[in-house]
């Protein structure tokens, strides 16, 4: 996983706008997390798809092309993870309680860009928060802040 992050800052993104080592895994574990959000109701939306990397431009800025970049990186380490807690223990490690939350809120996009909520996708979400320690309150909360911008 580490080498493929190297690779994807060391040829994609130029030196005066690369982030640090910690940056770039977290940026992978978070699209990472998304991927999996994606596929939660074992259909790919390209309203999702589009939803996703949206959200890693705004949430990292960085631009439309270094997002596909990353979310195809970012496909091919949760498509081969065997859990999610390689993901959400990075994030739990590194990054703040307002940062899980705008984490959450991410997958809250994902999951209503194609207009439906699965029950799979709202499980998912749950599942993810609680292994970031999100509490509940922020949890609905970050739901109620995307179903409001819809």
């Amino acid at each position: 996983m580490i080498s493929a992050i190297q690779e994807f800052f060391r040829t994609r993104v130029s030196a005066d706008q690369a982030a640090g080592p910690d940056e770039r895994g977290l940026q992978l574990a978070t699209a990472a997390l998304m991927f999996e959000m994606l596929r939660a109701d074992h259909e790919e939306h390209p309203q999702e798809r589009q939803a996703l990397e949206t959200a890693l431009c705004t949430c990292f800025d960085i631009s439309d092309e270094e997002s596909r970049e990353l979310a195809a990186i970012a496909d091919h380490e949760a498509h081969n993870a065997v859990s999610l807690y390689q993901f959400t223990a990075l994030i739990n490690e590194r990054f703040t309680a307002q940062q899980k939350v705008q984490v959450v809120e991410m997958l809250w996009q994902v999951a209503y860009a194609d207009g439906h909520l699965d029950p799979y996708e709202e499980a998912l979400v749950r599942k993810i928060a609680d292994l970031m320690y999100v509490p509940h309150r922020d949890f609905i909360q970050a739901k109620h802040r995307v179903q409001e911008s819809e």
